[in-house]
């Protein structure tokens, strides 16, 4: 089955197919060179309205085709789920070039084909590399001259990354700061960075990292260089997510895991999470965080429930327990941030207050990230980590690992 643009395990389908009487496909068949036959389906979207109780999101056509179309336009993490649906969407408007920056050799691979497969060309430079690499990320913006930038690249699964704490702090928020420095020696006018709900209030070293992000967007203001970050909610289908891991389960008969009957997300589509980005790029708002509505958070156990009535699937549903690095309900908003919205006023995309360090203090913490990532000392990291995010709270097991290497 097709779910959300990608194939999941089912059942063993039995084709009843064309032969010549001795067993063999017939010659006027396609045959591939080890000797099966490619079956093409096209099957129907996924339609999540039942589950999400809401419309998706609305994309001004218009608007977006006026930010885009023409423009020289870099997506990091460009391969990965989000930034493979965002660069094809971004394809639609006609933008003169997409730069595609991916540290993955087969995910670049996947979306450097799917755009050399369009109907209407797209002009497009696939890298293969990281934002951690400062020399290469001046190579591109010398070369390229983005004007617009969509920073995907991250790393995104909590409880790996409670176990690697370093790679978290490197790649998420150190990686952020070495892009929005190259960007800021060009002529960059906007760059929009992927962020989560799990940056606010963080309990797991992967929303932490996020919330450090946010504050070099936040505390790197350059003159003429727009910078945004746009929290996203758990996209449904997505890799790493519990879409696909409730899917796996009940295609190989086993118990579908919860971790807690009252764990609660706020969940979105891909096509919702690529709409918002886009809209960020038009949106007549000032530069900081935006957060989408995405009304209520529901119950992960009222998703599990869904899916299996989808499928029509006998699995049992076991609750486990919150793992390291969980929350029991996520949220978009901290204690100590404020719409900056009129009353009354609704948007699709909200204007976030929320407090910063001044931009000295937030270099000299990335300066101490940089050195506990060099000197693999996961104390001195938590230390700076605390000192950008006072409201992080360390997992038990972050804190075990702390005491054993101290």
């Amino acid at each position: 089955m097709q779910l959300e643009g990608q194939w999941w395990p089912c059942s063993p389908v039995r084709l009843g197919l064309p032969h010549n009487g001795r067993g063999e496909p017939k010659r006027d068949m396609t045959t591939l060179p080890d000797g099966t036959i490619p079956v093409t389906t096209k099957p129907a979207a996924y339609e999540w309205d039942g589950f999400l109780h809401r419309q998706p999101l609305a994309l001004d056509q218009a608007q977006t085709a006026a930010s885009i179309a023409g423009k020289r336009i870099l997506v990091t993490g460009a391969g990965g789920w989000i930034g493979s649906a965002l660069t094809r969407s971004i394809a639609e408007f006609a933008p003169r070039q997409i730069m595609l920056l991916e540290a993955a050799e087969r995910n670049l691979y996947e979306i450097n084909a799917a755009l050399r497969q369009l109907p209407r060309p797209i002009e497009h430079v696939p890298v293969l590399g990281s934002v951690l690499h400062p020399v290469l990320l001046a190579e591109i913006f010398r070369r390229y001259r983005p004007q617009i930038v969509y920073h995907a690249a991250a790393y995104k699964h909590v409880p790996l990354m409670e176990q690697n704490p370093f790679a978290a702090i490197e790649n998420n928020a150190i990686g952020t700061s070495r892009l929005v420095e190259a960007a800021a020696n060009s002529r960059t006018e906007q760059l929009i960075l992927l962020s989560t709900d799990k940056a606010v209030d963080p309990v797991s070293i992967m929303g932490a990292s996020k919330r450090i992000a946010e504050l070099v967007v936040l505390t790197r203001r350059t003159q003429g260089i727009v910078m945004k970050a746009v929290r996203l909610g758990n996209v449904l289908g997505s890799e790493g997510s519990i879409v696909p891991l409730f899917l796996k389960q009940v295609s190989s008969g086993l118990p579908v895991t919860v971790t807690h009957p009252d764990v609660r997300r706020y969940f979105l589509t891909t096509a919702d999470a690529v709409t918002v980005l886009l809209q960020a790029a038009h949106a007549e708002t000032a530069p900081g965080i935006l957060v989408p509505d995405l009304g209520e958070p529901l119950r992960v156990e009222t998703l599990a429930r869904h899916l299996m009535a989808k499928v029509q699937a006998t699995s049992t549903l076991v609750f486990t327990e919150l793992r390291p690095g969980d929350k029991m309900c996520e949220a978009l908003l901290s204690a100590r941030e404020s719409f900056a919205m009129n009353p009354g006023e609704e948007r699709q995309l909200r204007p976030v207050k929320s407090p910063c360090p001044a931009p000295a203090v937030m270099d000299d913490i990335l300066e101490q990230l940089e050195q506990a990532c060099q000197e693999r000392s996961l104390d001195r990291l938590l230390k700076a980590v605390l000192r950008a995010v006072p409201e992080y709270q360390p997992s038990a097991l972050m804190q075990t690992v702390v005491e054993e290497t101290a």
